[in-house]
C-alpha cells in the first residue's frame, strides 16, 4: 500500500522510447511495399476524393483531343489540303445558281408555313419570302387553307416587291392567276363559247360581271332582259365576249349575243315553261330561261282578249311555244294560242291549256310538216321530169334508184326555222 501511494504521489510515469527504437520505425517508412501494401495503396488512391486516375472515357478524349488539335494545326497552316474545289470554281457556281430577285421575275417555291396573315415560301434564296393572304387568290379569301395553300405545296410565285425590315422578298400567285385568266378569256372569245357570269355590281352603263375571275362590263344595250339592274344583282346570267384586252384591262361582255345563240338551239314549235315579266298594252314579255320573249296580244287566245291583265299577271308561271325568233335583235315570238285544246281555253280554263300544251304542240308540227308536204307536192307537179310521185299518206315515192323502197316520209322532215 505504501509502494501505490508513492507511485500517485509521484504521478504515472511511462517508460521512454529509445531513440534505436524510433530509427527503426522510420526506416521502415522508405521501404519497397510488398505487393499486398501496393493494391491497399491503389484501392486507397481510387477511392480517395480528388484523386483523379486514367480511364478508358478519359484516355478516348484525350486521344479526341489530340486529333482536333492536329486538325486545327493543319487546317490553319494548309487549309486547301486534299479539296478539289478552287476559287474559279465556287466564282462559277455563283454565276450558274446566281438568284434573280427583280420584281416581276417568276420563281419555283415551297410552302413551309402558313398561318391566317399568309404563308412563308422558300424559293432557295437567302431567306424565306412571304405570301401575303391578300395575294393569295383573285377571289377574296380570309385564309390561305381556302385557296389549297399547304405546306409542302410547291409552285410558280411572282416576286412583286420587297419587305424593308428584313430585305425578304414579297411573292404573289394572284398576279400568276391573272394573266391565266386573261389568256382563258382570249381563248373562250376565239372560239366564241357561251359562258356563265356572275353580276356583282351595276352603274349608270351597266352592270359588271365575274367571269374567269375578271370583272367584265355589260352595256344595257347588251342586256336582253328588261329587268332592272338591281335585280340582276347576284344572279348569273350567260354571256359572250365581245372585246378582251388585257394590256387597257378592258373586259367587255355581252348578255344579247349569247341569248341569241341559246335561241338557235329552241326549234320553232318548241314547248318551255316561262314567267311573265310585265305587262304591255299590246302584249306580256316571257322570261323563258334568261330570254326575254314576246306573247303578243293576238297570240294568247283564238277568242279576242281586250285586257291582257284580265289573262295574266306579272309573275304568273305558263307554258308557250315559240314561233319565231330574231337572232341579231335577240327576239321572240312567242304564243298560247296555238296550244288551245278549243278556241277560248286560254281565257276559261288556262289549266287545261298548260295540261295539254305537248300534245297540242306536237299536233301543230305535224300540221305543219303536212303543209309543207303538200307545197313541194305542188312543185313536183310542175316538175315531171323529176319521175317522183306522191302517195295520199304523204309519201314521196321512188322512182329512181337514189331513194330507198320504202319512200321517203315527208312527215318527219324537220321544220322550219323561219
Amino acid at each position: 500500500m505504501a509502494a501505490l501511494a508513492h507511485q500517485i504521489g509521484c504521478g504515472l510515469k511511462c517508460p521512454s522510447l529509445s531513440t534505436t527504437h524510433l530509427s527503426k520505425k522510420t526506416n521502415n517508412l522508405y521501404k519497397k511495399p510488398t505487393f499486398s501494401q501496393r493494391t491497399y495503396i491503389v484501392k486507397a488512391a481510387v477511392t480517395a476524393p480528388g484523386v483523379s486516375v486514367p480511364t478508358a472515357e478519359t484516355r478516348e478524349r484525350a486521344k479526341l483531343k489530340e486529333m482536333f488539335e492536329d486538325a486545327y494545326e493543319r487546317c490553319r497552316t494548309n487549309p486547301m489540303e486534299g479539296v478539289s474545289f478552287n476559287v474559279e470554281d465556287f466564282h462559277v457556281a455563283i454565276q450558274e445558281y446566281d438568284f434573280n430577285s427583280e420584281i416581276g421575275t417568276k420563281v419555283t417555291g415551297t410552302v413551309f408555313i402558313t398561318d391566317a396573315n399568309g404563308a412563308l415560301v422558300d424559293i432557295t434564296a437567302k431567306s424565306s419570302a412571304f405570301l401575303p393572304v391578300r395575294e393569295v387568290c383573285i377571289y377574296d379569301i380570309k385564309h390561305v387553307k381556302e385557296a389549297g395553300i399547304v405546306p409542302g405545296l410547291r409552285e410558280e410565285f411572282v416576286i412583286i416587291g420587297e419587305n424593308s425590315n428584313d430585305d425578304s422578298l414579297i411573292l404573289s400567285l394572284r398576279s400568276v392567276q391573272f394573266d391565266l385568266a386573261w389568256e382563258r378569256c382570249r381563248q373562250l372569245q376565239a372560239e366564241d363559247v357561251v359562258v356563265k357570269g356572275k353580276v356583282v355590281g351595276a352603274n349608270k352603263g351597266g352592270v359588271v360581271a365575274l367571269v374567269e375571275g375578271l370583272r367584265g362590263f355589260i352595256p344595257f344595250s347588251q342586256i336582253s332582259t328588261k329587268s332592272p339592274a338591281e335585280e340582276l344583282i347576284e344572279k348569273e346570267i350567260p354571256l359572250k365576249f365581245v372585246e378582251v384586252d388585257e394590256e387597257q384591262s378592258r373586259l367587255v361582255l355581252s348578255n344579247r349575243k349569247a341569248m341569241a345563240d341559246s335561241q338557235a338551239q329552241l326549234g320553232i314549235g318548241s314547248v318551255v315553261i316561262g314567267t311573265v315579266q310585265s305587262l304591255k298594252p299590246y302584249g306580256a314579255f316571257i322570261d323563258i330561261g334568261g330570254i326575254n320573249g314576246l306573247l303578243h296580244v293576238s297570240q294568247i287566245s283564238h277568242d279576242r282578249v281586250s285586257d291582257i291583265a284580265t289573262v295574266l299577271q306579272p309573275g304568273d308561271t305558263l307554258k308557250v311555244m315559240i314561233l319565231s325568233h330574231d337572232r341579231e335583235r335577240g327576239r321572240v315570238s312567242l304564243s298560247t294560242k296555238k296550244l288551245e285544246p278549243t278556241p277560248g281555253d286560254m281565257i276559261r280554263n288556262p289549266k287545261l291549256v298548260f295540261e295539254k300544251a305537248e300534245e297540242m304542240a306536237q299536233t301543230f308540227r305535224q300540221r305543219i310538216a303536212q303543209a309543207e308536204a303538200m307545197a313541194r307536192a305542188d312543185m313536183l307537179r310542175f316538175q315531171p321530169e323529176s319521175t317522183l310521185t306522191l302517195t295520199p299518206d304523204g309519201i314521196l315515192g321512188p322512182l329512181s334508184s337514189d331513194l330507198p323502197a320504202m319512200g321517203l316520209n315527208l312527215n318527219d322532215i324537220p321544220l322550219a326555222e323561219d
